[in-house]
């Protein structure tokens, strides 16, 4: 066998490989049992949660056929009581220690209020709106005034 084919490790890779690994202090302090929210499993149990609800409040008083049948999926999954598969909703919120229960009212609670201010009550406004053509221009809706940027 000539001397290119053989490789051998140096001492110092030896050692390296059988050696002390290093632990910031982070690491060092930190309880075994703590749960992270950035292992890569929660994080994706919270941004499939965090979706959902966003949906639930995005299409609320949806009026097209899409807008209605998004809301409807949405809240049928918040409203189940499915264990049966890692994503389905209460286990998403036993992993990220969150009560389904209150959840589930707190959004329940915020649909009621949202649905009554579409059906009748008096909507807030944001009382400046831009005037088409000029992009400094500004206008009070109330007053009828007109103020320049």
């Amino acid at each position: 066998m000539s001397a290119t084919a053989e490789k051998t490790l140096p001492e110092d890779s030896e050692a390296a490989l059988f050696g002390p690994e290093v632990i910031l202090p982070s690491q060092f302090n930190e309880p075994a049992n703590a749960k992270n929210i950035d292992r890569g499993e929660r994080r994706l149990m919270l941004a499939v949660l965090e979706e959902a609800v966003a949906t639930f409040q995005r299409h609320v008083d949806a009026k097209g056929r899409h807008g209605q049948r998004v809301f409807q999926e949405a809240e049928e999954w918040i409203q189940s009581s499915d264990t049966s598969w890692p994503f389905a909703f209460e286990n998403i919120c036993h992993a990220l220690d969150i009560e389904p229960e209150f959840l589930r009212r707190g959004l329940e609670r915020w649909k009621r209020e949202q649905l009554q201010v579409a059906n009748g009550a008096r909507v807030y406004r944001f009382p400046f709106r831009r005037v088409n053509g000029r992009r400094s221009s500004v206008t009070l809706r109330s007053q009828g005034m007109r103020a320049a940027s």
